[in-house]
């Protein structure tokens, strides 16, 4: 099992906590960082918002890619895996970037590919956005171009969406970046399956992770090809007892609709397709994250990642609140005794 982290680049976690105590600001994702690598963590998820959809639309947030580059050059061994959204980024020039910042951490690259889902952001930012299944035909291309002029000169590509006239990309990536992308659609999980290497899920129960987990098994078998890695978000509270446990769950789930990024919430569940109904609790905390389970003692954490690694889940990408503390005492009680 590995263990993998948010970056919190939007200052925290929390709908209703205002100040997290996590800086938004090249410092502390820095330290966060750097410090992760000794705790035994692998690998951090960077998300590509140009707005801030945690703590609302006029609050700070660190952009994506150049911090992915930076992370780069001031780590050694982190797997470095950075949201990428094709409504915003060329394919071709996006392919540039992420081969340049592959030969800055040869090999620590991954991309998590995301077909949007944030209206108001697109517009704000001058963008058309599409419908939810025109989006994903949109990815399909966009990967295609991205993975080929990866691997060959002179590509040329003539889509709906993208053309390409005999590209030259030099030099390549010192390895192909490997691709992660999420989505609970027919539309998601038909071109997940077929053009990327790993699929990264919100969290849910053990039970519900391994149908899933078991269907892109299917999906991809019957595609002839090889297998994927499978990951889940998370929230994470240790704490040496339950009522300990208790007492930051009723901290942290205490949000009104009120709050600041509510609006974005319910833009998100317009813009997207869920196989279940999401609550307010829900809504507390990212990527449905308490969902997976991660709150409890030492032993029933450990159980629990147990219950995931027996359904093939191979990483987790977590959040936490404060960020650094919280992950200095996961690492102490999980990772350390689960390793």
């Amino acid at each position: 099992m590995k263990f993998g982290y948010w970056m919190p680049i939007f200052g925290g976690w929390l709908r209703n906590v205002e100040d997290e105590q996590m800086p938004t600001d090249w410092s502390y994702v820095k330290q966060l960082a750097q410090r992760s690598e000794a705790l035994g963590y692998d690998l951090t998820l960077i998300a590509e918002l140009y707005l801030n959809d945690i703590k609302g639309t006029e609050a700070p947030s660190l952009e994506a890619w150049s911090t992915a580059a930076a992370l780069a050059a001031v780590t050694e061994q982190l797997e470095i895996m950075v949201a990428v959204r094709p409504t915003f980024h060329n394919p071709a020039l996006l392919a540039k970037q992420a081969a340049n910042i592959d030969l800055i951490a040869p090999g620590r690259l991954s991309l998590n590919v995301v077909s949007s889902w944030w209206k108001d952001e697109a517009t704000k930012y001058g963008l058309h956005f599409e419908q939810h299944d025109d989006r994903y035909a949109r990815t399909r291309e966009w990967l295609d171009v991205v993975t080929n002029v990866w691997k060959q000169d002179h590509f040329s590509y003539d889509g709906k969406y993208y053309q390409v006239a005999d590209n030259v990309l030099q030099p390549k990536p010192a390895k192909a970046p490997f691709l992660y992308a999420g989505g609970e659609s027919e539309a998601a999980k038909d071109l997940i399956s077929t053009q990327c290497d790993g699929y990264v899920m919100h969290g849910d129960s053990p039970e519900l992770i391994g149908a899933r987990i078991a269907d892109m098994r299917r999906r991809r078998e019957q595609k002839g090809l090889p297998p994927m890695k499978f990951g889940v978000a998370g929230y994470t509270i240790v704490r040496d007892s339950e009522q300990d446990v208790k007492k930051e769950l009723d901290r942290i789930t205490n949000v009104k609709a009120s709050a600041s990024g509510y609006g974005n919430y319910q833009q998100w569940l317009a813009g997207t397709q869920l196989e279940q109904q999401v609550s307010l609790q829900d809504y507390s905390v990212s990527n449905r994250g308490l969902r997976t389970g991660l709150t409890g003692t030492p032993a029933q954490l450990q159980d629990r990642i147990g219950a995931f690694e027996a359904v093939g889940v191979d990483f987790f990408l977590l959040q936490a609140s404060p960020q650094l503390e919280e992950m200095e005492r996961f690492s102490e009680s999980v990772i350390q005794v689960v390793a």
